[in-house]
């Protein structure tokens, strides 16, 4: 019976909404380090570009791993 409990509580902590609002954000983050790889001319944009891109793929595995928990 407990594991029953225990079971519906993590489907529901699962399907909370904010993790999947996360990893909209984490995406959106990462789509503009991948289109500032291809639009700047500056020095250095490819370090940005790339910082930018690892915290979007960051925030996403850390909200899907939230969610596998």
């Amino acid at each position: 019976m407990e594991d029953s409990l225990n079971n519906n509580n993590s489907t529901a902590e699962a399907n909370n909404p904010s993790h999947y609002s996360t990893i909209t954000i984490g995406i959106i983050i990462g789509m503009i380090g991948i289109f500032l790889r291809f639009t700047g001319s500056w020095p250095m944009i490819n370090v940005v570009s790339n910082v930018i891109w690892v915290i979007g793929i960051v925030i996403c595995l850390r909200s899907v791993l939230k969610i596998l928990k």
